[in-house]
């Protein structure tokens, strides 16, 4: 390490702690701010991933079949899913947003916001933590600070949180995707009724999908920590001065690293909302791709990436700023020097 005065067990033992701490306590409150503010997006993005991605306000007829039925995306007539399914057809942020208000109501801009309020800090302190204990894990294996090292720990802290928080993401989608402007169903009452008709591992659909997704965090990291070591090496070289600009630096590089991952990945996104609605025309990741790439083509594994750049990347981009600043804040005031190189 290079921090030579900083040798003893206790000083590493209060680094480590400093270091786990930042990793629950700071994305617990930027993830939940930013959930609040970019759910109307979250909402809008889910509605164009799914089959019904035109979500246009179908006839009578197709929404209250003989019989009483409920209603789902299988209701639909053959013609009218071509017709909501077909790429020319699909909504623009800001035509969906007002289709929503105007059908359903404001409100529903904000459905599956409770389950996104409960998974959003327990998905992200589990993250990082995982990331950064993997992190000093894997130094010890590979080449310190390699690419590797940042591939592996993404990797394990992708696995980690989508496995332990899959079913809180299940719901969530599941409120999403409901057009119903009367429905007042709860998260609770949408748990019980998965539960009913699925069991446990109903909770688990599409599971592989957001494990597919892992590539996506990986991708993001790698380019993110490439992008700060050349900052640090440039300020350590021509500055020894830290202020508000490197900050602002590394919250360009969370935006671009975030947007390369987000459009190499994106696809995934799109099978795991399908393989997460009601009904069984899905069954399987890839299944789910082929499907929707022969029945929609090139754009339709791609429903929704405008509005998931416009959502996640300044989200993103200002969690990843925050998390350097604080850490930073923390680590100065106890003599260490955050911006050097751990494996110098």
């Amino acid at each position: 390490m290079c921090q030579s005065d900083a040798t003893g067990p206790d000083s590493q033992h209060l680094t480590l702690n400093i270091r786990t701490a930042n990793g629950k306590c700071l994305p617990r409150v930027a993830g939940t701010v930013g959930a609040i503010v970019t759910c109307p997006l979250e909402v809008v993005k889910t509605r164009q991933q799914s089959s019904n991605s035109g979500f246009h306000h179908l006839p009578q007829i197709a929404q209250e079949p003989p019989g009483g039925s409920q209603t789902t995306c299988r209701t639909v007539y053959p013609a009218q899913r071509r017709y909501v399914t077909s790429s020319s057809n699909t909504l623009s942020i800001v035509q969906c947003l007002k289709h929503i208000i105007k059908y359903e109501g404001p409100m529903a801009l904000f459905k599956g916001l409770g389950p996104n309020l409960v998974g959003v800090a327990p998905s992200r302190a589990v993250y990082f933590a995982t990331y950064s204990q993997t992190k000093l894990f894997w130094n010890g294996l590979l080449p310190p600070d390699s690419p590797m090292v940042h591939v592996c720990s993404a990797s394990c802290a992708g696995f980690v949180a989508s496995t332990l928080t899959n079913p809180i993401w299940f719901v969530k989608t599941r409120l999403q995707l409901d057009l119903n402007k009367n429905s007042n169903m709860t998260a609770f009452e949408c748990v019980r009724r998965i539960y009913s008709r699925s069991g446990i591992l109903g909770f688990y659909k599409g599971i592989t999908a957001s494990y597919m997704g892992i590539s996506e965090t990986i991708v993001h990291f790698v380019i993110y920590e490439a992008i700060k070591a050349e900052l640090v090496n440039h300020h350590t070289k021509y500055s020894m001065e830290k202020g508000t600009r490197d900050f602002f630096e590394f919250m360009m590089a969370g935006a671009v690293s975030k947007t390369v991952a987000s459009c190499i990945a994106y696809p995934h996104e799109v099978a795991r909302t399908r393989l997460r609605e009601e009904g069984n025309r899905y069954t399987s990741f890839w299944q789910t791709l082929t499907l929707v790439f022969k029945e929609e083509g090139v754009r339709g594994v791609y429903r929704g990436l405008t509005t998931q750049l416009v959502r996640q990347i300044p989200n993103t981009a200002i969690m990843m700023a925050t998390y350097e600043a604080v850490v930073y804040v923390l680590t100065t005031r106890l003599g260490t020097d955050f911006y050097d190189k751990e494996a110098n």
